[in-house]
């Protein structure tokens, strides 16, 4: 128990402990989504297309969330633009859009000097660092993804599993994906200061993929995938504080891990029912 009252007294390790599980929540209603439609590939490229909008944030002195929201923005339009206006597939656009808003990140916090204290907060985020603005702005966050994933539940689900029967309901696929896409940057955006640029895709992507070995339904996914995601947290600080780690990077590599875990654990599981047949056979 000291192990555990020591590292979360401070007051810094309990605005991280708050600030990594609200970014949990967000990230776990949007990973879902993301994962049972396979567009991982879409969300690690707008996890890092945001930089260029957090570096002109921080280069002329406005909020890096409304710098990385615009760029979320401007890069999920001209993903879609590409995709509508030619024949290339859209994971050949977004590889385009990828690389260009990445380079662009590059060659902005390049040619500044005074991003030599900055960048590495950018890129893999300081969960120590998490200020009382930033829980309040997680949490609005938080509540709005929750919201409009209710909202939009049935949209979102029809989308996942038969577009053509979402355009004969009458459910607008296209607003639908849209939206999705807003939701996937308002997570990315309110959760960078906590886990990083680099490394939030982790927390999209991990804990729902793991759930989803779990459980079958939607609803319990993500309320798996909260879970996981969860424990990573709490695991995660806990080394970053006693042995001096990276926070995002602790929480990221222990969501990856819990795949890997879960993933050997049913394939072992799998395995020794046929053994034992074989066995009494």
């Amino acid at each position: 128990m000291d192990f555990v009252a020591e590292a979360f007294g401070p007051a810094f390790m309990q605005r991280a402990l708050i600030g990594s599980l609200l970014a949990v929540v967000a990230t776990s209603l949007v990973g879902t989504w993301v994962v049972l439609r396979g567009l991982a590939f879409l969300g690690d490229a707008l996890a890092h297309g945001v930089i260029p909008g957090i570096a002109v944030a921080v280069l002329w002195g406005f909020s890096p969330l409304v710098g990385a929201f615009c760029a979320a923005l401007v890069m999920s339009g001209l993903i879609t633009f590409v995709s509508n206006r030619t024949v290339m597939s859209d994971d050949t656009a977004i590889g385009l859009l990828f690389v260009g808003m990445l380079a662009l990140g590059v060659v902005i916090v390049s040619s500044s000097k005074s991003f030599a204290t900055d960048v590495t907060a950018i890129l893999f985020g300081d969960a120590l660092g998490v200020t009382a603005a930033d829980i309040r702005t997680q949490f609005i966050a938080a509540v709005l993804v929750a919201i409009l994933t209710v909202v939009l539940y049935r949209p979102f689900l029809a989308l996942t599993f038969n577009k053509v029967k979402a355009e004969t309901f009458g459910m607008r696929p296209g607003l639908a994906q849209a939206a999705l896409l807003a939701l996937l940057a308002l997570s990315i955006v309110s959760s960078f200061q906590t886990i990083g640029t680099l490394l939030v895709f982790g927390l999209i992507v991990a804990p729902p993929a793991t759930a989803s070995l779990l459980v079958n339904r939607v609803p319990m996914i993500m309320v798996v995938s909260m879970l996981l995601g969860s424990l990573a947290v709490f695991v995660g600080l806990l080394l970053s504080f006693h042995y001096g780690t990276a926070g995002g990077a602790t929480i990221s590599g222990l969501c990856v891990l819990e795949f890997f875990l879960v993933l050997v654990g049913r394939s072992i599981k799998n395995i020794l029912p046929s053994k034992g047949m074989r066995l009494s056979a």
